[in-house]
């Protein structure tokens, strides 16, 4: 059997874009398994919420954001430090750059290294790569909650950390006046998780509990179709939460009998095939998924920094 192609290198085909309105002033886009991005409207201002992966595939989320409202960008709110997340940042001429503190301390860790390893992952995202100006650093960080008075009758939008999960810094934002939440990458809707600087335990375990009792009516996850409804948020969180759960079963299972690596990829794919396999970015995720979990059930705390050399080198005893 031919080795299958590296990540997403041979994903070259555009997505289709949706841009919905969720409520007043609340926006999503959505792209068929890429990476969704919103916008939330304030009385005079907007806070933008994520920055896509270069300035110019956000200038073109930006001009479609344009057909809606001219306010200008206060606020750029940054989930967490992946570089299809941020590197995009330039483009919004934001006042504020808002992150949590770990993810700064994370953009100033590894911040290079993810830019190289994502870009090589995934080319399409990284739509004129040339255009990035360098690392984004948020200007603005917090611990717990952040409260941004939206001002006039629009209410507030809270930014909140739940706990580590698909990275040690995820941030969530919501709209408890519209019961709309953003969540980041902490919830997929029907798209594989990104699990290769996750937390496992914690995320399937108290970080979704606390994404669940905010008790959102809909919910813009980080890849996926917007989940509209209490019972579409929740099956959201309980898909999110499987994934999570089975992979650790089966990688445990393999390390306590005394297994090896490739053997607990070979068993958490067959278990989560039939159920993900279908979905976008599923056979790219897994195997730096399970590696990172295997770390992290055998004692290593912090995962270890993806270069895109340590990229090819897993690939190629996984997925080779």
């Amino acid at each position: 059997m031919p080795a299958k192609p590296f990540a997403s290198s041979s994903d070259l085909t555009e997505k289709e874009q949706t841009l919905e309105v969720l409520a007043d002033g609340v926006y999503a886009l959505t792209a068929e398994g890429d990476p969704n991005v919103g916008a939330i409207e304030g009385e005079d201002f907007l806070v933008c919420f994520e920055a896509m992966a270069t300035p110019v595939a956000a200038a073109e989320w930006l001009a479609r954001l344009r057909e809606y409202t001219d306010k200008p960008v206060r606020y750029l709110v940054l989930s967490h430090y992946h570089a299809v997340r941020v590197l995009g940042a330039s483009a919004f001429d934001a006042e504020v750059i808002v992150a949590h503190e770990n993810t700064r301390a994370l953009v100033a860790e590894r911040g290079l290294a993810d830019w190289d390893s994502e870009f090589a992952r995934m080319p399409r995202l990284a739509k004129d790569a040339d255009s990035v100006p360098g690392l984004t650093w948020p200007t603005l960080t917090f611990s717990d909650r952040l409260t941004i008075d939206l001002g006039g009758d629009r209410g507030e939008l809270e930014l909140r950390y739940c706990g580590r999960g698909h990275t040690e810094g995820d941030i969530v934002a919501w709209l408890p006046r519209q019961r709309i939440l953003f969540a980041g990458d902490l919830v997929e809707a029907q798209a594989a998780l990104y699990t290769g600087d996750a937390f496992h335990r914690e995320w399937a375990s108290s970080t979704l509990d606390a994404v669940a009792s905010i008790g959102a009516e809909a919910l813009v996850g980080g890849r996926g179709a917007v989940s509209r409804g209490p019972e579409a948020v929740r099956a959201a969180i309980a898909q999110t939460r499987h994934f999570l759960e089975v992979m650790i079963r089966e990688v445990s299972a393999v390390r306590e009998r005394g297994g090896t690596l490739a053997e607990a990829f070979t068993a958490a794919h067959a278990a989560l095939v039939d159920g993900y396999g279908h979905w976008p970015i599923f056979e790219h995720c897994l195997p730096f998924d399970v590696s990172r979990l295997w770390d992290e059930l055998g004692g290593i705390e912090r995962p270890v920094i993806w270069t895109a050399e340590r990229d090819r080198a897993v690939w190629a005893q996984l997925q080779g």
